[in-house]
């Protein structure tokens, strides 16, 4: 699935894609402004893509330490405050639709 069919999702679908891993269905709700059916699928997707998508919505509800846990454990650095959410969505969905 491209960047551009996952936003087409998005914008029209009830339901994220089937085939999505965890971390895009989080990122699908958070998208939607479901933010705990997001929250709920990356905890449940287990891998360091989930821990990336748990840490940025930790950073979207304004729990800094919890996100700086959660990028920590994802491998991944804190962004610099200057990046937006917005952004930094398209960032992680972006990265985890290239391993497709």
């Amino acid at each position: 699935m491209s960047f551009a069919e996952f936003q087409q999702s998005v914008a029209r679908d009830l339901a994220p894609p089937a085939n999505a891993s965890g971390a895009l269905q989080a990122l699908w709700h958070d998208a939607r402004g479901d933010w705990n059916q997001a929250h709920t699928a990356a905890q449940a997707d287990g891998g360091s893509a989930g821990d990336w998508v748990h840490a940025y919505l930790h950073r979207k509800e304004g729990d800094a330490a919890n996100a700086a846990y959660w990028y920590a454990r994802a491998g991944r650095p804190k962004p610099v405050t200057e990046l937006t959410l917005e952004v930094e969505w398209t960032v992680i969905a972006r990265a985890l639709l290239a391993d497709k």
